[in-house]
């Protein structure tokens, strides 16, 4: 097994972090959608060096038909780490914690789908982790929420997230991996922009009150800026699939393929 050190400091004596960041700073975000062929809709993130990939399926029969939900989808989320996403080989067999996120993710994603929309159906999200370097369960949740919304899921708005931490006496917004270890905790959160509300709220760690107020104002900020990302992936995977003219466009829809999505093996 690997033994990590721990490092001298977190925050130099000019106050910025082991990677070079301000307090405020984010890691570097990249986000794609429509990443696979086989799903109704897909998108990944990159932030730092933590990569994830989201598909999407649905909506579909449920099964086992038990779950079925007559008022409403039932929105399954499974989020799932490689063996290889962590420096220490990860059990393939789902963990405690993967089960917890699973569940925060869906508790995450709900307000902001139409779920009233398809009764008794199923709306089945899998996250996987390719590399876990800190954040995953946020960034698990903005690459989920772009994923529905390019499977066509009717939805209020995008579901942008991070998490705020401390360390040294200082918040930090996106808390890279030694940073999570070693810091004095963590609050992850997300957010529908449109009216700030809060529909992810979670602490780790201990945290005064002013420290909840101000690091709550720092995650809302940094979640709008996400939220432009996240706009910014489906316009740019959308407009090369824009066709050149109406004249082409009316054209394509005489040949439009009687199923929209392909049956998926149980």
């Amino acid at each position: 097994m690997s033994q990590e050190t721990k490092p001298d400091y977190l925050i130099n004596p000019e106050g910025l972090r082991l990677d070079g960041r301000r307090p405020d700073e984010m890691r570097p975000v990249e986000m794609k959608v429509g990443v696979l062929k086989q799903a109704d809709g897909s998108a990944s993130i990159r932030q730092g060096k933590t990569y994830i990939i989201a598909a999407v399926y649905g909506p579909r029969e449920l099964h086992p038909r038990h779950l079925t939900l007559n008022d409403r989808a039932y929105l399954r989320v499974a989020y799932r780490m490689t063996t290889f996403s962590v420096p220490d080989r990860k059990r393939p067999a789902p963990s405690r914690r993967e089960r917890e996120i699973s569940m925060v993710i869906a508790n995450a994603l709900s307000p902001a789908i139409f779920l009233e929309e398809f009764p008794k159906a199923v709306i089945d999200v899998y996250v996987t982790v390719i590399q876990a370097d800190g954040g995953t369960r946020c960034a698990a949740t903005n690459a989920a929420s772009l994923a529905l919304a390019d499977a066509g899921i009717p939805m209020r708005s995008l579901v942008p997230s991070i998490a705020v931490g401390k360390a040294e006496g200082k918040l930090l917004v996106d808390l890279g991996d030694q940073e999570d270890k070693y810091g004095g905790g963590d609050i992850p959160l997300a957010i529908l922009p449109e009216n700030e509300e809060i529909v992810l709220l979670q602490q780790d760690g201990s945290f005064t009150r002013e420290e909840i107020v101000e690091a709550i104002k720092m995650g809302i900020n940094s979640c709008k800026y996400l939220h432009e990302l996240q706009k910014d992936a489906l316009k740019m995977a959308y407009s090369k699939k824009a066709p050149a003219d109406d004249e082409d466009y009316e054209d394509d829809l005489e040949h439009v393929p009687g199923e929209d999505f392909p049956e998926e093996d149980e």
